[in-house]
């Protein structure tokens, strides 16, 4: 028994040499390049090795002129800065140790902000029953129900199918819940990974699940000058998705996800605004989410109501 513990032990501390070491890591890392790379080249055309530049300003403003010349019912709206720093001290995420451990990790703020954008849009109150709709580990729910004291649900495909306490599990364009079950409803940054048709069928589906009156908020709402899908080649499936072919497909290192659409206006016309049903829709246009913190970049919001 002490020989093999030996044996371990030397065994552990060569592997920890090893990943260490820079040559090992100088490998790892061009095993990697080649992996993508590989992953990429199989990938059908039209295809860019990029992020989807959609918030350089130029950009941005072709998006406006384009939303403008669309009739699109529009909002600007400025981020309260006082108001979401009293909401960051009352939300204490710092409670909620599995989700950003870190306060400082990249995309917090954003996420937060987010949170707080929402919670304002929706105007949640005790009289509400709210679901954070591809809630995965997120702590809306829990921040929502204890600043508003609505009732909130977390809905997530990874969840067991059904609804078990406070979570609903399954696809959100099919949930396990009875017609006009909720009064609020928001997506957090989860809206683009909804693959092939089913941003049409959640559109149809919060229809049909939200009572009179209800709202849903989509943010942020991905837009962009041309219809884009950006996916990170690396964690893709070996048997590939389905990528619609008018997408160009922008494929970004490190983004870690394999699908984000982002509409261009024809796009959100075609697949949104002709799927609302009895749902209202506002474009909300944030004005100052760089004067909060350099990092957010929430532009675009999708609100609806149920008329």
């Amino acid at each position: 028994m002490l020989k093999f513990r030996m044996s371990k032990s030397y065994s552990s501390d060569r592997y920890l040499h090893r990943v260490h070491n820079p040559s090992f890591q100088i490998l790892r890392k061009v095993k990697d390049m080649i992996l993508w790379n590989y992953r990429y080249y199989s990938l059908r055309e039209p295809k860019v090795k990029s992020w989807v530049p959609h918030d350089d300003p130029e950009i941005v403003n072709a998006i406006l002129g384009e939303i403008k010349t669309n009739n699109f019912n529009i909002i600007n709206l400025e981020v309260n800065i006082a108001d979401y720093k009293q909401y960051m001290r009352k939300a204490e995420y710092h409670k909620f140790p599995d989700y950003y451990k870190d306060r400082n990790a990249k995309n917090f703020i954003e996420k937060s902000l987010e949170h707080y954008l929402a919670a304002n849009l929706l105007d949640l109150s005790k009289d509400d029953i709210y679901i954070d709709i591809a809630s995965g580990n997120s702590p809306t729910s829990g921040i929502y129900q204890k600043l508003y004291r609505c009732k909130a649900y977390r809905q997530d495909l990874a969840f067991p199918r059904g609804i078990h306490g406070n979570t609903i599990g399954g696809d959100a364009s099919n949930m396990p819940v009875d017609d006009d079950f909720c009064t609020k409803m928001a997506l957090h940054c989860s809206f683009e990974h909804f693959e092939g048709n089913l941003d049409i069928k959640f559109i149809k589906e919060a229809s049909r699940v939200l009572r009179k009156g209800g709202k849903l908020c989509i943010l942020p709402l991905y837009l962009f000058t041309k219809y884009a899908i950006q996916t990170d080649p690396i964690v893709l499936p070996r048997s590939g998705i389905n990528f619609e072919r008018e997408a160009t497909l922008y494929c970004a290192k490190g983004y870690v996800n394999r699908h984000g659409r982002f509409y261009d206006i024809p796009h959100l016309i075609e697949r949104i605004r002709k799927n609302l049903k009895d749902l209202k829709l506002t474009l909300y246009i944030i004005q100052n989410e760089k004067e909060v913190d350099t990092s957010c970049y929430v532009k675009f919001i999708a609100f609806f109501e149920k008329l």
